[in-house]
């Protein structure tokens, strides 16, 4: 509730925060670390969760989900983590949503060949065009 967001890359300033997100370079859910922009990263949500089925290899936002979607959802609809709708539910979301942008993140295509068309009004296309350009020489989030 009264958390403070900082949007750095900055290694001293990340070491001061609390959660980690999308930057950083490392894994660490003991540590509230989660990048997923290391070479050697390979989980999925089958790989931490082994009930679940999807080996989609998991972005920043699927790692956030997958530790703590069924916590925020019983929190939203006051039922039971382990419960049947708090897992039902967890398990449409990460289907129908959210391994979408786990995939697009990664560079997945949704199917083998050379795509028809280009797929630009995604969720993940929205959020990186408020972003700079990797090359832009001003990194400013804050410009808009």
């Amino acid at each position: 509730q009264d958390a403070e967001i900082v949007r750095t890359r900055d290694p001293q300033l990340l070491a001061g925060c609390d959660v980690v997100v999308d930057v950083g370079g490392e894994y660490d859910p003991g540590r509230h670390r989660y990048d997923h922009h290391q070479r050697s990263f390979t989980e999925s949500m089958r790989s931490l969760r082994p009930d679940k089925p999807w080996s989609t290899k998991l972005s920043s936002a699927g790692l956030v989900y997958c530790h703590f979607g069924s916590q925020i959802l019983a929190g939203l609809l006051g039922q039971p983590e382990d419960g049947p709708v708090v897992t039902a539910l967890y398990d449409k979301l990460y289907e129908n949503f959210v391994e979408e942008i786990d995939a697009i993140d990664n560079g997945i295509a949704p199917a083998a060949g050379e795509p028809r068309y280009a797929l630009s009004t995604t969720l993940s296309a929205r959020v990186g065009h408020l972003n700079p350009r990797w090359n832009d020489p001003d990194q400013d989030t804050e410009v808009g």
